[in-house]
């Protein structure tokens, strides 16, 4: 696996990057795994592919904040980052693993392997949920896929010193919830890891023995999915 450290300086640009990447890997003659790092320079509001603005983001607040709201490509909730939440993304040849064609083996592998390169430096971390990462009963990390015919795209957060108030001020209570959640408030649910950026970094490109570098994505194609997806309301906003 290769290993791109690159932070976009919009959010547009980095969630076009992820998606970039993938289509790379599904145009590659030979598997094109890739562990990509980065963190946004300023609080963003990302959604899933499905999600409803009315029902999973207080729009109010990020608008008086100046917070953007952008939609990824795959699903899942409504996330906060910003500065103090690493993002990371693999892409996983399904071709190679032929397992991660099933949606749950997808999440047990990925989160498994993050579990067993976080846990030597935190303790008592779990795989709660369909795809979250939790310390002490606390979320830290939620995740999301997009499954193509021959590669995953497997993305989430990492909360490492986050301002987590953020979090319950910017978002609504999810519409669907884990069972582990128990109704909590984002203020009583969520936690950071008490772990440094650069540890944090160290042990997810050890945990996945990722080498680097690996080729940024073709940046026409970037360009273009900002074009034509990321940097417009039709996709941004269409539910």
């Amino acid at each position: 696996m290769r290993l791109l450290l690159h932070s976009a300086s919009s959010g547009e640009e980095n969630l076009a990057i992820d998606e970039a990447l993938l289509e790379g890997a599904e145009s590659s003659a030979t598997p094109r795994e890739v562990l990509r790092l980065w963190e946004p320079t300023a609080p963003l509001v990302v959604v899933g592919r499905s999600s409803h603005l009315d029902v999973e983001v207080n729009e109010p607040v990020c608008a008086e904040r100046a917070i953007p709201i952008l939609r990824r490509a795959s699903g899942g909730a409504a996330i906060v980052t910003g500065p103090g939440c690493l993002m990371y993304a693999v892409v996983l040849s399904v071709e190679a693993r032929p397992e991660l064609a099933s949606i749950d083996a997808a999440h047990r592998f990925v989160l498994e392997t993050l579990v067993a390169a976080l846990a030597p430096l935190v303790g008592d971390i779990r795989h709660e949920g369909t795809c979250d990462l939790t310390l002490d009963g606390r979320k830290f990390s939620g995740n999301s896929l997009r499954v193509r015919r021959r590669n995953v795209l497997y993305h989430g957060t990492l909360l490492y010193d986050f301002p987590l108030e953020l979090i319950g001020a910017c978002l609504k209570q999810p519409p669907r919830q884990p069972e582990y959640r128990v109704a909590r408030a984002h203020a009583d649910f969520v936690t950071n890891l008490p772990i440094g950026h650069d540890a944090l970094v160290e042990a997810l490109v050890a945990g996945w023995h990722a080498v680097g570098p690996a080729d940024e994505p073709d940046p026409e194609l970037v360009a273009r999915l900002i074009e034509e997806k990321y940097g417009q309301a039709s996709w941004n906003r269409k539910y």
